[in-house]
């Protein structure tokens, strides 16, 4: 099975998983997975319309919020803070490599919490998001006017 990271009590992030993989993790207790990588992206990956149908077999709800890497936008973002907030967890978010998994997680919370908090948090779980560290500082002071 892929490798999932922590972020929060709720969710965790990882690169691409196979249908194979769904049993473990709903024996993990994951009761969701959240698709963030488009189908087609590579030859070797599989699509989401396969791993919805293996994690509906084990029992686990799958959404799609697939981003395409290098183009993220404030609707993308928006989508998944909806469904983190919506779908039962513990989820299991992924992606190719898992970081645009946790980008999205990041900027979901960005005004939330303070920058160093979510950098630490990604940079725990092996994701560097030091680029983004003057946008979370931004949303956080505005967040608090």
């Amino acid at each position: 099975m892929t490798t999932a990271m922590q972020l929060t009590d709720g969710l965790w992030v990882a690169g691409q998983v196979s249908p194979e993989d769904i049993k473990e993790i709903a024996q993990n207790g994951v009761k969701t997975i959240i698709c963030n990588r488009p189908d087609g992206e590579s030859m070797d990956q599989f699509s989401y319309q396969e791993i919805e149908q293996a994690a509906k077999a084990a029992g686990l709800e799958a959404a799609y919020c697939p981003v395409v890497s290098g183009h993220m936008t404030k609707e993308d973002v928006t989508l998944f803070k909806h469904l983190a907030q919506s779908l039962p967890s513990p989820q299991l978010a992924y992606c190719r490599s898992g970081m645009r998994s946790t980008t999205l997680w990041a900027l979901s919370q960005s005004g939330e919490q303070p920058a160093d908090i979510l950098l630490a948090i990604a940079a725990n779980a092996g994701y560097d998001l030091s680029p983004l560290r003057h946008q979370f500082e931004m949303d956080f002071a505005n967040k608090a006017q």
